[in-house]
């Protein structure tokens, strides 16, 4: 592998979030605003030097899709603002996709989740974080099997009226997917995936590739340790080490080009406040597994 300042995130490839071409090697906005346990109310805020460093080299290296949401904040840090300040005036292919639904309380407690009326406001606090006047895709992030109909139409409305550009879906159920693309067009679907998925899951994302749809893994590197990252998680298979020895690669990198080879439609967004760990990340882009490698890998 070439050394890992020197590779882009267009060695991924690109995919069209609606009319937007981004690189399939974007970067998730929640692990920036503090240390340990991300979404937590007692974790220790990041230091905000280096949330900027790790923004501002992220689109040195090409990244150009950038997840984030109002509600990834600690004590003293808001990933938006924090987007906003390092990023803007935002370069002119740079996508930025933000979430809605869930709500998080002045100490960051979670709260109920948003009402149809009240995805309107959490739309405009994503404008006003953000300094823009649209934004380019909002995912509605789903907890439950319910209806989302109500909620899904309200930010089909807020589409009509200029304020989002394109609509996706996140944490969902192939049944949300059907239901939603009854109310307006759905650019991507956001869902836990990685090394060990079921079968349900493969097939969702083989769904949204049939359907020109992109499928945004969520913690494809933490797996079980979800926010509190892969440290958390249980230990490396012998299969993964393996692969990752023959690519001088870590672990970590062999997960994320998994995901990327399980189809054109799959966008990677891992999430870090280490510069080191962004570039590593990127670099997981130009990993070329073999057959022999991803039958091991999924054996």
């Amino acid at each position: 592998m070439a050394s890992y300042g020197t590779i882009n995130a267009a060695a991924a490839g690109t995919w069209k979030l609606g009319d937007l071409s981004v690189n399939r090697l974007g970067f998730g906005a929640m692990r920036l605003t503090q240390y340990g346990e991300a979404l937590t109310p007692d974790a220790t805020p990041s230091d905000r030097g280096r949330a900027i460093t790790v923004l501002r080299r992220a689109i040195e290296l090409g990244v150009n899709h950038i997840d984030t949401a109002a509600f990834y904040f600690s004590r003293l840090r808001s990933a938006n603002e924090l987007i906003n300040h390092a990023l803007s005036p935002y370069p002119d292919d740079l996508v930025i996709v933000t979430k809605v639904g869930p709500g998080r309380d002045p100490g960051g407690e979670w709260t109920d989740h948003a009402t149809p009326e009240q995805l309107r406001g959490q739309v405009e606090e994503n404008l006003r974080q953000l300094g823009r006047d649209h934004l380019d895709v909002v995912n509605l992030r789903i907890v439950g099997t319910g209806s989302i109909a109500e909620r899904f139409g309200a930010l089909a409305r807020l589409r009509e009226a200029g304020l989002i550009r394109h609509l996706g879906l996140s944490n969902v159920t192939p049944e949300h997917l059907t239901e939603a693309q009854a109310i307006a067009p759905v650019v991507c679907v956001q869902n836990q995936y990685g090394l060990g998925a079921r079968p349900e899951q493969d097939a969702f994302l083989n769904r949204c590739g049939e359907e020109g749809i992109a499928f945004v893994p969520f913690y494809a590197i933490a797996g079980s340790g979800r926010e509190a990252g892969a440290d958390a998680g249980t230990t490396e298979s012998d299969r993964v080490q393996a692969v990752a020895r023959a690519h001088g690669a870590s672990p970590a990198q062999i997960r994320l080009a998994w995901t990327l080879h399980r189809g054109p439609q799959v966008l990677a967004i891992p999430g870090t406040g280490n510069p080191d760990h962004l570039a590593d990340n990127v670099a997981a882009g130009a990993i070329a597994l073999s057959t022999d490698e991803l039958a091991l890998l999924a054996s």
